[in-house]
């Protein structure tokens, strides 16, 4: 028997070539998505291939930038027990096309990535950086974008997941002070692909991600870079 998400036009609808009626089809999907807790893996998979096209549909900078960000807003609308297999989905898609998106049409699934991270971080610190969700969290980031052996996933992703988490970590204020202990945990993947990751590139990624000056500490690590410079004779 064929699935709700078959029977919905949207689907096909996503990926047309008209905005007016990608933008209907969006608007129809925050509709239906925002009822439904029992949306199987194989038919989110189904949903996120129409997501991707719309966004490869997309033309000018103004209009793919606005679509990214209301493909991230979709988490907030999905109730609790579909967002991380919504986002598994998400990362799945990712990790399948990324390789057959062409030079042209990269820089829009790199603002789209970095949406997802930052909307991801949104979602924790709406709950509270609960510890459980934290964990549940993790183990998402663990199997796609912060995996640190699985060759199927594109180093590009890591690449790029890599260049942005601290960026999305100081935007919900994770940086600050008081919030060390969640902020380590966050980081821990991070130090895993650091320590343990097959290829070189990524590992010095890794580092160069984790000694950020953002990061507490690091900060007196650049000072005393400073400060190890010779000064000339003194009298």
């Amino acid at each position: 028997m064929a699935s709700d998400i078959q029977q919905t036009p949207f689907i096909k609808q996503l990926a047309a070539n008209d905005r007016p009626t990608r933008d209907k089809a969006l608007e129809s999907l925050k509709t239906f998505l925002s009822g439904r807790r029992d949306l199987p893996p194989l038919e989110l998979l189904k949903l996120w291939k129409g997501l991707f096209y719309c966004l490869w549909m997309s033309d000018r900078p103004i209009p793919q930038q606005n679509l990214c960000t209301s493909l991230a807003s979709l988490i907030s609308i999905l109730p609790s027990e579909t967002v991380i297999p919504f986002l598994r989905a998400f990362w799945q898609t990712m990790q399948r096309e990324w390789l057959n998106i062409d030079v042209l049409r990269m820089e829009k699934f790199l603002l789209l990535v970095r949406r997802y991270v930052g909307a991801s971080f949104e979602q924790l610190k709406k709950g509270g950086w609960k510890e459980e969700e934290v964990e549940e969290m993790k183990e998402l980031w663990g199997e796609v974008p912060l995996n640190v052996e699985d060759l199927r996933v594109p180093n590009g992703i890591r690449f790029h997941v890599l260049d942005l988490w601290v960026d999305e970590l100081e935007k919900v204020g994770m940086l600050e002070e008081g919030n060390e202990e969640v902020l380590e945990n966050l980081l821990e993947l991070v130090r895993k692909l650091a320590k343990d990751s097959p290829t070189k590139p990524v590992r010095k990624k890794a580092k160069e991600a984790l000694g950020d000056e953002r990061l507490p500490g690091n900060e007196h690590v650049e000072e005393e870079k400073l400060d190890d410079g010779w000064g000339g004779i003194q009298e």
